[in-house]
């Protein structure tokens, strides 16, 4: 059971060593993005929820 926990432990730090990082401007400009499209589906959710609220009050 010891063997492998070490050996699974050593694995991991071989795979780690294989990871290609993403640079600090790379990681900035995907942060962006996601905010933007973040902010986007929100405005979009917020619309569709308002015109559906409308819409309901009307009827009602």
């Amino acid at each position: 059971m010891k063997d492998k926990i070490i050996n699974f432990f050593t694995d991991v730090t071989k795979e780690m060593g294989k990871v290609t990082w993403p640079s600090r401007e790379e990681l900035t400009e995907s942060t962006k993005i996601v905010i933007l499209v973040t902010l986007i589906i929100a405005a979009f959710a917020w619309v569709v929820d308002f015109a559906v609220s409308q819409i309901l009050k009307a009827i009602l």
